[in-house]
């Protein structure tokens, strides 16, 4: 029943970003920015994973552009060759040749010279399907964010990579199911607003 309503929440909210206008994701991409370029955790990071939209996903990329302005160094995730299900993360500059992976979604190619593990990064921006106040986090199943994360399960002593949704508000839903191999947000950020998870 509850994979049935999971498969069912997928489905309405994934149709219902479909049905944004071209002019209606951009306002929102710009809105989402705005709201990141105030935030201290973007300002002090240094090292930033955001994503390619695919499926009318909220678009991180003009912030991207502006987070290459201040300098910093801007990575996208890339299925690892030799471990399955997992990420490996690549730096990249809008104009350098993107592929489509075994999933269709596009990620950098001839990149093995610029690739760094998930640990290394300050902030991540992910990709989602649907969230909920507790920091839970709906993706499209496959589990690579959760496996690629799940040594933040045993952070004690460091903090980062900070693990960030970024999702139009209306993904927002509540009383997600979390499973325990689930790694949780500490922070959502859509056009209208941040959501930061209370510990």
């Amino acid at each position: 029943m509850l994979l049935d309503n999971r498969v069912k929440l997928r489905r309405k909210i994934r149709q219902r970003r479909r049905l944004l206008s071209d002019q209606q994701q951009q306002q929102h991409a710009a809105e989402a920015c705005a709201q990141t370029l105030k935030m201290p955790v973007f300002l002090r990071a240094r090292r930033i994973a955001f994503y390619i939209p695919a499926d009318g996903e909220l678009d991180p990329l003009p912030l991207l552009a502006k987070a290459q302005q201040l300098n910093k160094e801007c990575y996208l995730p890339v299925l690892r060759p030799l471990k399955q299900q997992r990420l490996w993360f690549a730096r990249w500059q809008p104009g350098e040749p993107l592929g489509a992976n075994r999933y269709g979604i596009a990620e950098p190619v001839h990149c093995y010279n610029r690739l760094i593990p998930a640990w290394a990064l300050d902030l991540v921006l992910t990709p989602l399907v649907a969230f909920d106040e507790q920091g839970n986090r709906l993706g499209m199943g496959g589990g690579y964010y959760d496996r690629s994360f799940a040594f933040l399960r045993r952070r004690q002593y460091w903090y980062k990579p900070v693990l960030a949704g970024y999702a139009y508000e209306f993904q927002r839903t509540s009383g997600l199911h979390n499973e325990q191999w689930d790694i949780p947000l500490e922070l959502i950020i859509t056009e209208q607003k941040v959501h930061l998870v209370k510990p």
